[in-house]
């Protein structure tokens, strides 16, 4: 029983569980202190998040000494691939689906949140871009110019960001995801919107799992390893993603779960989950594709030609690996395109925000648990070459 309530899935459960119903039974005043009791606590996460990072990431680079560039380019070259694959394998779904269905688009009508109680920001230092690249930056020259005291540094903040993750971000998740999901069912986002949700989400939702298959399944044949041995351990992780709706909010999570795992080599799992975290996003694309054909269905009464996808997909991979990891990040990032390239006016970009706001955190959980998949190509591509250093 103590395993059982020590459990952070359980924790996480419980925590969407309670949260749905304190939203949907109580008044406006509990929600003011719920939602304001979320910021503060997002505030801390996402301060924590470059950190962790820059933690993580650099001291990883270090570790792999002469296939940091590499390692690096090849996990640029995969998270692209990947995100253009989920892409494509969305845009046969939804030539094949979207003219057999009759999917409402009202997503008016949910109630008003009240405004938190007070704000306490606390911005982070740097952006998580910024972040990726002073840690990129940091682990390559400390490589190249064999500083043996700032590699010593690099490897004590890993081992403090270690302990900022297990003892303070990790024990405070479920609130933020109990906080996250009390804010949803009070507004009606989980009830009034369960329609659209339904009717377009379980098929993301399918193709998530299909393009995880793939992706764990290439992932097998690189590293000559079980996948499974990597998959089991990133339920904590895919839940966690679901509640906060955030790659980068996961992250703590992420890494723990794939340091769990016995096929992958830590060191290069300390370099593949953050920086996957930030440039792959292979469900949120996934998602997106789908969403503006639907769209484009329902407002402009037909499919965006194939030429037209296709250049939208090679750019959406571009926008992806650059997007930060944050709720909504895709989308935002890649909204240029989207009325550029397949002409969403001001109705269409305001339908796309709303629905895919709706279904962010399984395209997240779909991004996260990626993540895995290319930390296991990377093992079985680099961890000969790296003991052989």
């Amino acid at each position: 029983m103590s395993k059982l309530k020590d459990n952070l899935i359980v924790k996480l459960l419980v925590a969407v569980i309670i949260g749905i119903i304190l939203g949907s039974v109580v008044g406006e005043g509990l929600i003011e202190i719920l939602l304001t009791i979320k910021y503060i606590v997002g505030q801390f996460i996402f301060f924590c998040v470059p950190l962790v990072i820059i933690g993580f990431i650099a001291p990883a680079i270090t570790s792999l000494k002469s296939n940091a560039s590499k390692m690096l380019m090849a996990a640029l070259a995969i998270s692209y691939i990947s995100s253009v694959g989920a892409a494509l394998l969305s845009t046969v779904a939804g030539y094949a689906l979207i003219p057999h269905l009759n999917i409402s688009d009202t997503v008016e009508g949910l109630r008003e949140l009240p405004a938190i109680l007070f704000q306490l920001d606390i911005p982070p230092i740097m952006s998580v871009i910024s972040a990726l690249v002073l840690a990129i930056v940091l682990g390559l020259t400390v490589i190249w110019t064999k500083s043996e005291t700032f590699d010593k540094l690099l490897q004590e903040f890993n081992n403090i960001m270690l302990k900022v993750v297990e003892n303070m971000i990790i024990p405070i998740l479920p609130v933020f995801i109990l906080t996250t999901f009390a804010g949803l069912a009070y507004e009606g986002g989980i009830t009034k919107q369960l329609p659209v949700f339904l009717k377009v989400i379980v098929i993301v939702i399918i193709g998530h799992f299909i393009w995880l298959a793939v992706l764990y399944g290439i992932a097998g044949v690189i590293s000559k390893k079980n996948p499974v041995e990597v998959f089991k351990h990133y339920g904590p992780a895919y839940l966690t993603a679901v509640g906060t709706m955030s790659s980068a909010a996961t992250l703590p999570v992420a890494l723990k779960c794939a340091r769990k795992s016995s096929v992958l080599d830590p060191e290069i799992a300390d370099f593949a989950v953050p920086i996957g975290a930030t440039i792959h996003l292979c469900g949120s694309v996934l998602t997106e594709t789908f969403f503006v054909m639907t769209i484009s269905q329902i407002l402009y009464g037909q499919l965006p030609s194939l030429g037209t996808m296709l250049l939208f997909i090679i750019l959406l991979g571009v926008f992806a690996v650059g997007a930060p990891g944050v709720p909504g990040g895709t989308v935002m990032a890649s909204l240029g395109i989207v009325i550029s390239v397949v002409g969403f006016n001001d109705a269409g970009v305001a339908l796309l925000l709303s629905i895919f706001a709706l279904q962010d955190s399984f395209g997240t959980a779909c991004n996260v648990t990626g993540d895995g998949a290319i930390a296991l190509m990377l093992t079985g591509m680099f961890k000969k070459e790296k003991a052989s250093n």
